[in-house]
């Protein structure tokens, strides 16, 4: 019934993971597989406070939403649904590609939401965290990372363990629950937002 059709990101994603362990089984991969709906349902758990840390950024006009690796992707989804259900310009970037000059961005007026699963491989995620804190941009943390939490002034924590190939699916749900609680808390319709249809014709 919504515009905001949050379950395609996922879906598609689960399908590709699928086709990807039926191309190359392992006892591993099926057990990770066979996990992830509970970890997709404790991330929405342990998020029960996101109406009350998404309405703090109601005001704001303009959000950054950083992600690497395959959370890249992540970021762009959550990007896309604080545009569609907010009217808010939510500008996603690569963390390693924002060190290269958008992070002259970053002001105590600019909240950051950073996907952040895991930082193992991604030491730029946690520059990018103590570059917001240390310019009193607004950090809201999606992650599992005790460190990254802390630091966060809004943090939406995520299980640990979760493997990378398959994190998209869990942190892509707080971040699109946060983008819903945005759009209620500025009197807005997260299904029904201005100027979207169902259907849209391209040529």
């Amino acid at each position: 019934r919504s515009v905001a059709a949050t379950q395609t990101y996922t879906a598609e994603l689960m399908a590709l993971a699928l086709v990807s362990e039926a191309l190359d089984p392992s006892a591993d991969a099926a057990a990770a597989l066979a996990a992830l709906p509970e970890q997709v349902a404790e991330a929405i758990e342990t998020g029960s406070e996101t109406a009350a840390l998404a309405a703090r950024y109601r005001h704001h006009r303009r959000l950054l939403v950083l992600g690497r690796g395959y959370n890249l992707s992540t970021a762009f989804e959550i990007a896309l649904k604080i545009k569609e259900t907010c009217g808010v310009m939510a500008d996603p970037y690569s963390s390693a590609d924002f060190l290269h000059g958008p992070v002259a961005l970053l002001e105590r007026d600019v909240p950051v939401v950073l996907v952040a699963p895991a930082v193992e491989r991604f030491a730029d995620l946690e520059e990018v965290a103590a570059l917001a804190v240390a310019r009193k941009a607004p950090l809201v943390a999606i992650s599992s990372v005790p460190a990254l939490l802390e630091a966060a002034e809004a943090r939406l924590p995520l299980p640990a363990g979760v493997p990378e190939w398959l994190s998209p699916m869990v942190a892509v749900a707080p971040g699109q629950l946060f983008a819903q609680a945005l759009a209620v808390s500025r009197g807005l319709s997260a299904d029904a937002p201005a100027g979207l249809t169902k259907v849209t014709l391209t040529r």
